[in-house]
């Protein structure tokens, strides 16, 4: 589990087997089931989570119990509510299993004392937080310039293997439509 760790980091900086050894022990392997909760909205956040196998949705509940989804996390991807993992505050997302998931979690004292230990690790992280920003400003710009049926293509298009694990009505909340939306689409 840790080696796909190693494999996901060392594709922006190089690590001696000494330095992963030491990197990995600030880690904690957890396993969920599918519609467990890794966080709740109004909890505090501990930690930041790496996927090893699974698939999880960050959702934000608004003020009329509406449900939206603003990302998913599978395979070598980071998910928290980070503003509250940053912050140290209650988080104003949920994080649950769509799948048997399983992660590793990097608590931020233990992230801290990594980024002093190892400078790439910082690097490795800020390069994780550009392909992030990156990412979320071009799903803004699509959801005010382009339809639903471009930004689904977009989505496909991106990641392909997601849209074959995400039910229809979960990928409607993420595009902010319903599900009978997408359905008129045929997409």
């Amino acid at each position: 589990m840790f080696e796909k760790l190693r494999i996901h980091i060392e594709k922006i900086v190089p690590l001696s087997d000494e330095e992963f050894e030491h990197i990995s022990s600030f880690f904690t392997y957890k396993k969920y089931k599918k519609h467990q909760f890794l966080i709740q909205e109004g909890e505090l956040v501990l930690c930041n989570y790496f996927v090893i196998k699974g698939l999880l949705k960050l959702v934000y509940t608004d003020d009329t119990a509406k449900e939206h989804i603003v990302g998913f996390a599978m395979e070598d991807w980071w998910e928290t509510d980070f503003q509250a993992y940053y912050k140290q505050t209650k988080a104003s997302m949920s994080l649950e299993c769509i799948e048997d998931t399983e992660v590793l979690c990097l608590r931020l004292e233990d992230y801290r004392k990594l980024c002093e230990a190892f400078p790439q690790l910082e690097h490795f992280f800020l390069e994780k937080a550009y392909m992030g920003f990156i990412s979320a400003q071009q799903r803004i710009i699509s959801s005010m310039t382009v339809g639903i049926k471009e930004r689904y293509q977009q989505l496909v298009e991106k990641y392909p293997s997601l849209i074959q694990r995400v039910p229809k009505s979960l990928l409607a909340a993420y595009l902010g439509v319903s599900r009978e939306t997408l359905s008129r689409l045929s997409l």
